[in-house]
C-alpha cells in the first residue's frame, strides 16, 4: 500500500513537472518567433484552462489504473518491478537533472531554464514513448511470458464459454418453467374457455347477459395471471370457437367485453 501510494504521488510530481517545462519551452519558442506577450496572454487563459483540463483526465486515469495491476509480473518480470516503475516515473526529473548538467557553464539564464526543460521532455518522451512500450514487448517474447500468457488466455476462455453455457442452460430452464407454467394454466382456464366460447355463440341472442359473464371470466383471469393470462385465455377461447362455428365472429366479441379490464385493450390479441 505504501508502495502504491508512493508511486502515484511520484507519477502526480513527475507530470506537472512534464507540463510545466513544456508549457515552458512552447512559451519561449513563441516568444523567439516573434509572438507578442499581448497575443501570447489572450490565448493563454484558455490553453491553460484546457491543459488543466486535459491534465486532470490523464491523472484521474491512471490513479484509477494504479488502483490496480495492469501487467501480469510473470509476462512483464521487469516493468512490474517497484524500482523499475520508480526509474519510469521519475524520467521527468532525471531528464531535468541531465539538463542542468548539460547547460552548467550557460550564464544566460533563459537558455539555462530552456535546457533543464528540452532535457526533461526529451527523457520524458524517450522512456514513455519508446523504451517503456518495446520493453514491455521484450518482456512478452521470452518463453516464460509467452507460456504463461498462453494458459491465461485458454484459460479467460474456458471461463467464458463456461459462462456462456451457464446463460444458455438459464435461459433454457427459464423456458421450460414458462412452458410448464403456461400448460398448468391452460389446464385451469379450460372451463373457463369452454364457458367463453359458448357466450360467444349465444352473444346475438341474449349480449348483454354474455357480456356481463364474459367480464366476470375477464376479470377472474386477470386475477390469475394478468395480461399474459386472458391472452392465452382469449387464444384458447377463440379456437373452440372457431371449432364450433368454423369462423372467426367471436375475436371482436371477446376484445370488445374485455375492453378495460386491467390492461386489456382491443387491440391486445392482435
Amino acid at each position: 500500500m505504501l508502495k502504491r501510494r508512493t508511486l502515484k504521488l511520484i507519477h502526480l510530481l513527475g507530470t506537472t513537472w512534464f507540463v510545466v517545462c513544456t508549457g515552458y519551452i512552447l512559451l519561449l519558442s513563441l516568444r523567439q518567433a516573434g509572438v507578442s506577450w499581448l497575443i501570447i496572454f489572450s490565448f493563454s487563459g484558455y490553453s491553460a484552462l484546457l491543459v488543466f483540463l486535459v491534465v486532470c483526465l490523464y491523472l484521474f486515469a491512471i490513479y484509477k489504473s494504479g488502483s490496480r495491476s495492469q501487467k501480469i509480473e510473470t509476462e512483464h518480470p521487469l516493468t512490474c518491478t517497484f524500482h523499475y516503475k520508480v526509474f519510469n516515473l521519475l524520467s521527468p526529473f532525471l531528464g531535468s537533472l541531465s539538463g542542468w548538467f548539460a547547460m552548467s557553464g550557460t550564464e544566460d539564464a533563459t537558455h539555462f531554464f530552456f535546457g533543464i526543460a528540452l532535457g526533461s521532455f526529451a527523457a520524458t518522451f524517450i522512456v514513455w514513448v519508446v523504451i517503456d512500450p518495446i520493453v514491455g514487448v521484450l518482456e512478452t517474447l521470452t518463453p516464460a511470458a509467452r507460456k504463461f500468457k498462453a494458459q491465461r488466455v485458454a484459460a479467460i476462455r474456458a471461463k467464458r464459454r463456461e459462462q456462456e453455457l451457464n446463460r444458455k442452460r438459464l435461459l433454457e430452464d427459464l423456458l421450460a418453467e414458462e412452458r410448464r407454467m403456461r400448460n398448468l394454466r391452460g389446464k385451469l382456464l379450460q372451463p373457463y374457455a369452454q364457458e367463453l366460447a359458448q357466450l360467444v355463440l349465444e352473444g346475438g341472442k341474449n349480449f348483454r347477459t354474455a357480456e356481463s359473464k364474459a367480464v366476470d371470466i375477464g376479470l377472474k383471469a386477470w386475477q390469475m395471471g394478468g395480461l399474459d393470462c386472458m391472452r392465452q385465455l382469449y387464444d384458447i377461447s377463440i379456437e373452440l370457437s372457431k371449432k364450433k362455428i368454423q369462423q372467426n365472429v367471436g375475436a371482436d366479441y371477446i376484445s370488445s367485453w374485455w375492453d378495460g379490464i386491467g390492461t386489456w385493450r382491443r387491440w391486445s390479441p392482435v
